[in-house]
């Protein structure tokens, strides 16, 4: 049966929230599993048939943890995974762009296939205090995360990507 796996970090909480309302919604359409970037691996990107990347933009780039998965998992699966589909959802302070860049590029390299155009969740975290805060996503942001799980697990499913 196909799979959808959801890979993600957070160190303040707002991308495990956001993954977590991905998953559920998910859930109701295929097997998804959801894991931590720190715990992936190339063997669960073998198994699943579409993917969620999900994680923090940590100074206008992909947080260091989220970038170990993809070194981790790059060379063992490359030539293994092409034409899958893949969306991802960036939690940032201020704009997530770069973060999301990077992520394409790397699915880029991949040879995946963009499901949807990055989903940005903007915290508007700009001090200190702020941004190590722990995070509270508004709901109108975690429905936008559901329905992206949604999408992916309905499309995956039904074999449109």
């Amino acid at each position: 049966m196909a799979q959808l796996l959801i890979v993600y970090h957070s160190m303040t909480g707002g991308s495990r929230q956001m993954a977590e309302a991905a998953a559920s919604a998910a859930r109701l359409e295929i097997i998804t599993k959801l894991m931590l970037a720190a715990e992936a691996g190339p063997a669960d990107l073998l198994e699943a048939e579409g993917y969620i990347f999900c994680g923090p933009e940590n100074l206008a780039a992909i947080a260091g943890v989220m970038k170990d998965f993809f070194d981790r998992c790059y060379y063992p699966v490359l030539g293994k995974i092409e034409g899958r589909p893949y969306a991802q959802m960036v939690c940032a302070g201020s704009d997530g762009e770069n973060a999301a860049r990077q992520i394409a590029r790397i699915a880029q390299g991949w040879r995946l296939r963009e499901a949807q155009q990055p989903l940005i969740v903007c915290t508007h975290a700009q001090t200190p205090e702020a941004i190590l805060a722990e995070k509270v996503i508004p709901e109108e942001q975690l429905s936008l995360c559901r329905d992206l799980g949604t999408a992916m697990g309905a499309g995956i499913s039904m074999g449109v990507f």
